[in-house]
This record gives C-alpha cells, structure tokens and sequence, in this order.
C-alpha cells in the first residue's frame, strides 16, 4: 500500500509540475492581453478626447454666432425702443402744449364773464 499512495503521489506531484510549466506560457497570453487592452483603452480615450474637442469647437462657434445673433437683435431692440421714447416724448408735449392752450381758453372765458358783470363789490 505505501507504493500505491507514492505512486499516487507521484502522479499528483507529476500533474502539479505540468501545471506549473504552463503558467508562463498562460501568464504570458495574460500579458498580451492586458496589453491589447490597455492599447485598445488608450485608442478609444484618444478618440473620446478628440471626439470632446471636436464637440467644443462646435460649440464655441454656435455661441459666438448665437452671440453675434443675440447682440444685433439686441441692438434693433435698443433702436426701437429709443424712437418709441422719442415719439413718446413728442406726443406728450403736443398733448401738454393742447392742455395748456385749453386751459388759457377757459381762462379766457372766466375772464369775459368776468368783465360783463364788472368789477366785483368789496365789502
């Protein structure tokens, strides 16, 4: 029986040794594939940053056109509103010159109204 469980043994320890001679070879298919990976990682984070560049510079372009935009419509709005103030200005004072002109002709009136009953009598 001790045969047996050295032969045992043996065939064990046999089998661990073969084992163990493929490690390298597994480790090194391992370290190929790290390093396939890692390239591929690298690729595609490049691709991202350029993808992200690509994407700012678009953007940069639109706001400063949407900004172009927004500043001449800002400016036609200003213009706008400055002759609306203009024209609010005129019309106020031809309405306050016409109330003015109104009120010197009621005056008026009180004045000839006045003059026909002659002087008033003081007590």
């Amino acid at each position: 029986m001790p045969t047996q469980t050295t032969d045992a043994r043996i065939d064990r320890l046999e089998e661990r040794v073969t084992r163990l001679e493929e490690l390298p070879s597994r480790m090194d298919r391992l370290e190929s594939q790290f390093v396939q990976l890692r390239t591929e990682i690298h690729d595609e984070f490049s691709a991202v940053r350029e993808e992200m560049r690509s994407v700012q510079t678009g953007l940069g372009a639109e706001i400063r056109s949407g900004d172009a935009g927004l500043r001449q419509e800002m400016r036609s709005v200003e213009t706008g509103l400055r002759e609306a103030i203009a024209e609010s200005r005129v019309h106020t004072r031809v309405l306050f010159e016409e109330y003015v002109g109104r009120l010197a002709v009621v005056d008026e009136g009180k004045n000839a109204k006045a003059r026909k009953r002659g002087p008033k009598k003081t007590l």
